[in-house]
């Protein structure tokens, strides 16, 4: 599939695979000054993209796993969602859930975004559901 990406400032760098079999593709800091995010604290980091993601499909933006797990660094929102007919600049909410104050530079690896499909549902009131096995089974209840 291709997925056509539109530069907003001229040194962004397009979405790239760290591996031939990766799901998800590596998105791109896209700074004029280095960003410093305190503990606890959110920032907005640019891209410099913006994307036509094909209709039916949703981006989906997650960690990167090195910059969670190693800088305490992820997206403030846990899973980003980038709808089909959104055209503005693609921004990452990048929150630091350490202790202490990091720094994003321009060019870093900032999150991965997955583009996966979707089902355009509607929803319907019933005042019957079918059974399961399940049932209302809820928090642990699997084991």
């Amino acid at each position: 599939m291709k997925v056509k990406v539109k530069k907003i400032k001229e040194k962004a760098i397009l979405p790239t695979k760290g591996s031939e079999f990766s799901a998800g593709s590596d998105l791109y800091a896209c700074l004029d000054e280095t960003i410093h995010i305190k503990s606890n604290e959110t920032k907005m980091i640019p891209t410099g993209l913006s994307i036509e993601l094909p209709v039916g499909t949703v981006g989906l933006i997650y960690a990167r796993s090195g910059l969670a797990t190693k800088r305490d660094l992820a997206p403030a929102n846990k899973v980003g969602v980038i709808d089909s007919d959104y055209r503005g600049e693609v921004m990452i909410a990048l929150h630091n859930h350490g202790k202490e104050e990091q720094s994003v530079h321009d060019g870093e690896r900032i999150a991965q975004m997955v583009v996966s499909a979707y089902y355009d549902v509607t929803y319907e009131e019933s005042d019957k559901l079918e059974p399961s096995q399940r049932g209302k089974g809820g928090f642990g209840s699997t084991g």
